[in-house]
């Protein structure tokens, strides 16, 4: 089982690098694209306050979100805020979190996410976590997927990889870093393809961050994996 409590230290420790990178930005900067298409800065900002909401909603066995339409219009409305009144929003919505995470609760429990997406509630604060990790690089200011804590990004490139297990549009894959850790994904079937690089260039492979043009593929190009 993982251990809830190890990853809402993690967690805290994301967040705080995240808060202090967000207040060292120019007021501008909130209005500039980030590397997510069509989003600012202001728009990954006003994501990660409003999944922070969310997650307490999973974790009080409320729906995730009303709807995907209001998740979408909540962010919009958000985006172009001061960049005073983001941190704000990004402080107080992580320390819902924060507090309901602490409440005394069964953390074996399933919980439902989006789409009628199941998961055993000590896994949130891992997903809150890809969320702080991923976001953070996303907002294009400095901090890059070489950044990551190696830890972190290990446990991120399993969570990819289970999530693209038994893919049918995928060949079976072997996916190894230069450390030698090595995941299986895709189909089932067969010996697997063989995919491997740098850890950060998996990772961003896998989390559809980066083109792959940076791993080895048996002389074969990268595969081209389907949305998440």
């Amino acid at each position: 089982m993982i251990d809830h409590e190890h990853d809402l230290a993690l967690l805290r420790e994301a967040t705080d690098r995240l808060t202090r990178a967000v207040e060292a930005l120019a007021e501008s900067a909130v209005g500039e694209p980030s590397r997510l298409p069509g989003w600012t800065r202001g728009h990954v900002l006003a994501h990660l306050a409003r999944n922070a909401d969310a997650l307490v909603n999973v974790l009080s066995g409320r729906p995730m979100y009303a709807s995907a339409e209001a998740r979408d219009a909540d962010i919009a409305e958000g985006a172009p805020r001061p960049l005073a009144v983001q941190l704000d929003d990004l402080r107080a919505s992580a320390g819902r979190f924060f507090d309901t995470a602490a409440r005394p609760a069964d953390w074996s429990r399933t919980v439902t996410l989006r789409n009628g997406v199941t998961d055993s509630a000590y896994r949130i604060p891992f997903r809150r976590l890809i969320e702080v990790e991923l976001h953070h690089a996303d907002l294009g200011i400095g901090y890059e997927l070489e950044d990551l804590p190696a830890e972190f990004t290990g446990r991120e490139i399993g969570f990819l990889a289970d999530r693209f297990a038994g893919h049918p549009d995928l060949p079976a894959l072997v996916i190894t870093d230069e450390e030698g850790h090595t995941w299986r994904s895709g189909r089932a079937d067969g010996p697997g393809t063989r995919v491997g690089g740098p850890a950060p260039a998996l990772l961003g492979w896998l989390a559809g961050r980066r083109d792959g043009s940076a791993l080895e593929s048996d002389g074969a190009p990268v595969p081209v994996l389907p949305p998440l």
